[in-house]
Protein backbone atom coordinates (compact mmCIF):
# COMPACT_ATOMS: atom_id res chain seq x y z
CA UNK A 1 0.00 0.00 0.00
CA UNK A 2 3.29 2.49 1.01
CA UNK A 3 4.37 1.88 -2.85
CA UNK A 4 1.23 2.65 -4.52
CA UNK A 5 1.12 6.10 -2.70
CA UNK A 6 4.44 6.87 -3.29
CA UNK A 7 4.82 5.78 -6.79
CA UNK A 8 2.74 9.50 -8.24
CA UNK A 9 5.15 11.39 -6.64
CA UNK A 10 8.49 9.62 -7.64
CA UNK A 11 7.23 9.41 -11.36
CA UNK A 12 6.46 13.03 -11.06
CA UNK A 13 9.75 14.14 -9.44
CA UNK A 14 11.57 11.94 -12.06
CA UNK A 15 9.41 13.94 -15.18
CA UNK A 16 10.55 17.32 -13.60
CA UNK A 17 14.38 16.80 -12.83
CA UNK A 18 14.46 15.05 -16.56
CA UNK A 19 12.91 17.87 -17.88
CA UNK A 20 15.24 20.29 -16.61
CA UNK A 21 18.25 18.64 -18.21
CA UNK A 22 17.20 18.58 -21.38
CA UNK A 23 19.50 20.54 -23.63
CA UNK A 24 18.27 20.97 -27.41
CA UNK A 25 20.38 22.40 -30.48
CA UNK A 26 18.06 25.57 -30.56
CA UNK A 27 19.20 26.68 -27.27
CA UNK A 28 22.53 26.57 -28.50
CA UNK A 29 24.30 30.22 -28.46
CA UNK A 30 24.17 31.07 -32.15
CA UNK A 31 23.83 34.51 -34.43
CA UNK A 32 21.10 35.30 -36.85
CA UNK A 33 22.30 36.35 -40.42
CA UNK A 34 22.90 40.27 -40.18
CA UNK A 35 22.69 40.37 -36.04
CA UNK A 36 25.51 42.88 -35.05
CA UNK A 37 27.69 41.78 -32.53
CA UNK A 38 30.45 43.94 -30.82
CA UNK A 39 32.93 40.66 -31.10
CA UNK A 40 33.98 41.86 -34.62
CA UNK A 41 35.51 45.51 -35.55
CA UNK A 42 32.71 46.37 -38.26
CA UNK A 43 29.81 45.12 -35.67
CA UNK A 44 28.36 42.83 -37.98
CA UNK A 45 28.03 39.06 -37.05
CA UNK A 46 28.09 37.76 -41.08
CA UNK A 47 31.08 37.94 -42.21
CA UNK A 48 31.86 39.67 -45.87
CA UNK A 49 32.81 36.91 -48.78
CA UNK A 50 36.36 37.05 -49.88
CA UNK A 51 36.84 39.12 -52.75
CA UNK A 52 36.67 37.17 -56.09
CA UNK A 53 34.38 34.39 -54.32
CA UNK A 54 32.32 32.77 -56.80
CA UNK A 55 29.44 30.33 -55.93
CA UNK A 56 30.01 26.30 -57.19
CA UNK A 57 28.64 25.99 -60.67
CA UNK A 58 27.87 29.71 -60.95
CA UNK A 59 30.60 30.87 -63.29
CA UNK A 60 28.95 32.04 -66.13
CA UNK A 61 31.74 33.23 -68.85
CA UNK A 62 30.04 32.19 -72.13
CA UNK A 63 27.95 34.78 -72.59
CA UNK A 64 25.81 33.65 -75.46
CA UNK A 65 25.64 30.19 -73.78
CA UNK A 66 24.32 31.63 -70.40
CA UNK A 67 22.20 35.01 -71.88
CA UNK A 68 21.14 34.18 -75.58
CA UNK A 69 22.89 38.04 -76.41
CA UNK A 70 26.14 38.65 -78.61
CA UNK A 71 26.59 41.93 -77.87
CA UNK A 72 24.24 43.02 -76.52
CA UNK A 73 21.68 42.07 -79.23
CA UNK A 74 19.64 38.63 -79.48
CA UNK A 75 21.52 35.73 -80.86
CA UNK A 76 20.43 34.20 -84.49
CA UNK A 77 22.85 31.01 -83.65
CA UNK A 78 23.44 28.71 -80.93
CA UNK A 79 26.76 28.24 -78.48
CA UNK A 80 27.03 24.69 -79.84
CA UNK A 81 26.24 22.50 -82.66
CA UNK A 82 23.08 20.56 -82.60
CA UNK A 83 22.98 16.96 -83.03
CA UNK A 84 20.58 14.16 -82.65
CA UNK A 85 22.10 13.88 -78.63
CA UNK A 86 20.64 17.47 -78.08
CA UNK A 87 17.41 17.06 -80.25
CA UNK A 88 16.32 14.24 -78.41
CA UNK A 89 17.37 16.40 -74.83
CA UNK A 90 15.11 19.01 -76.25
CA UNK A 91 12.16 16.90 -77.18
CA UNK A 92 12.32 15.45 -73.49
CA UNK A 93 12.91 19.00 -71.89
CA UNK A 94 10.23 20.14 -74.02
CA UNK A 95 7.82 17.68 -73.35
CA UNK A 96 8.36 18.18 -69.50
CA UNK A 97 8.15 21.87 -69.33
CA UNK A 98 6.94 23.06 -72.50
CA UNK A 99 4.30 20.94 -73.27
CA UNK A 100 1.57 20.88 -71.00
CA UNK A 101 0.87 24.86 -72.11
CA UNK A 102 1.95 24.89 -75.70
CA UNK A 103 1.24 20.94 -76.49
CA UNK A 104 3.34 18.39 -78.07
CA UNK A 105 3.28 20.13 -81.42
CA UNK A 106 3.90 23.62 -80.58
CA UNK A 107 0.20 24.80 -81.69
CA UNK A 108 -0.46 26.23 -77.97
CA UNK A 109 -3.32 23.12 -77.24
CA UNK A 110 -1.44 21.76 -74.27
CA UNK A 111 -3.43 20.20 -71.17
CA UNK A 112 -3.69 23.37 -69.55
CA UNK A 113 -5.35 25.37 -71.97
CA UNK A 114 -7.95 22.31 -72.65
CA UNK A 115 -8.74 22.93 -68.74
CA UNK A 116 -9.41 26.42 -69.37
CA UNK A 117 -6.44 28.57 -68.84
CA UNK A 118 -5.28 31.04 -71.32
CA UNK A 119 -3.81 30.10 -74.81
CA UNK A 120 -0.25 30.57 -75.68
CA UNK A 121 0.60 31.39 -79.20
CA UNK A 122 1.44 28.56 -81.37
CA UNK A 123 5.24 28.42 -82.59
CA UNK A 124 4.00 28.11 -86.49
CA UNK A 125 3.12 31.66 -86.84
CA UNK A 126 5.31 33.84 -88.89
CA UNK A 127 6.63 36.12 -86.22
CA UNK A 128 8.09 33.28 -83.66
CA UNK A 129 8.97 30.81 -86.91
CA UNK A 130 11.77 33.84 -87.66
CA UNK A 131 12.30 35.11 -84.34
CA UNK A 132 15.92 34.92 -83.81
CA UNK A 133 16.97 31.94 -80.95
CA UNK A 134 18.71 34.24 -78.55
CA UNK A 135 14.66 35.79 -78.02
CA UNK A 136 13.04 32.49 -77.31
CA UNK A 137 15.86 31.81 -74.71
CA UNK A 138 15.47 35.19 -73.49
CA UNK A 139 11.20 34.39 -73.02
CA UNK A 140 12.44 30.82 -71.01
CA UNK A 141 14.71 32.54 -68.72
CA UNK A 142 12.94 35.59 -67.75
CA UNK A 143 8.91 35.12 -69.11
CA UNK A 144 7.08 37.08 -70.89
CA UNK A 145 3.24 38.09 -70.73
CA UNK A 146 1.57 34.56 -68.67
CA UNK A 147 4.23 32.44 -69.27
CA UNK A 148 6.47 32.53 -66.04
CA UNK A 149 10.44 32.59 -65.95
CA UNK A 150 12.13 28.75 -66.05
CA UNK A 151 15.74 30.05 -64.88
CA UNK A 152 15.24 28.05 -61.86
CA UNK A 153 14.01 24.81 -63.45
CA UNK A 154 15.90 24.87 -66.95
CA UNK A 155 19.71 24.67 -67.07
CA UNK A 156 21.07 26.93 -70.15
CA UNK A 157 22.02 24.00 -72.12
CA UNK A 158 18.34 22.47 -71.84
CA UNK A 159 16.77 25.66 -72.95
CA UNK A 160 19.29 25.54 -76.20
CA UNK A 161 17.82 22.02 -76.77
CA UNK A 162 14.61 23.28 -76.42
CA UNK A 163 15.14 26.38 -78.74
CA UNK A 164 16.33 23.59 -81.51
CA UNK A 165 13.40 21.22 -81.02
CA UNK A 166 11.15 24.34 -81.64
CA UNK A 167 12.80 24.99 -84.62
CA UNK A 168 12.34 21.27 -85.68
CA UNK A 169 8.82 21.06 -84.66
CA UNK A 170 8.30 24.55 -86.61
CA UNK A 171 10.13 23.09 -90.33
CA UNK A 172 8.21 19.55 -89.56
CA UNK A 173 4.42 22.06 -89.76
CA UNK A 174 5.87 24.64 -92.27
CA UNK A 175 8.08 22.86 -94.91
CA UNK A 176 6.45 21.88 -98.46
CA UNK A 177 8.22 19.44 -100.43
CA UNK A 178 10.43 21.56 -102.53
CA UNK A 179 12.31 21.65 -99.39
CA UNK A 180 13.54 18.53 -99.34
CA UNK A 181 16.45 17.39 -101.37
CA UNK A 182 15.99 15.66 -105.19
CA UNK A 183 17.21 12.37 -103.97
CA UNK A 184 14.43 12.22 -100.66
CA UNK A 185 11.76 13.77 -103.06
CA UNK A 186 11.39 10.63 -105.38
CA UNK A 187 11.64 8.51 -102.35
CA UNK A 188 8.00 10.14 -101.25
CA UNK A 189 6.50 9.65 -104.72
Amino acid sequence: MRIEKSLPLFLFVLALTGAACRQDMHDQPKYSPLQTTDFFGDDRASRPLIEGTVARGHRREDTLLNTGKVEGADATVFPFAVDEKVMARGQERFNIFCSPCHGRTGQGDGMIVRRGLRRPPTFHQERLRTTAPGHIFDVITNGFGAMPDYSAQIRPADRWAIIAYVRALQLSQNSVLADLPAAERSKLQ
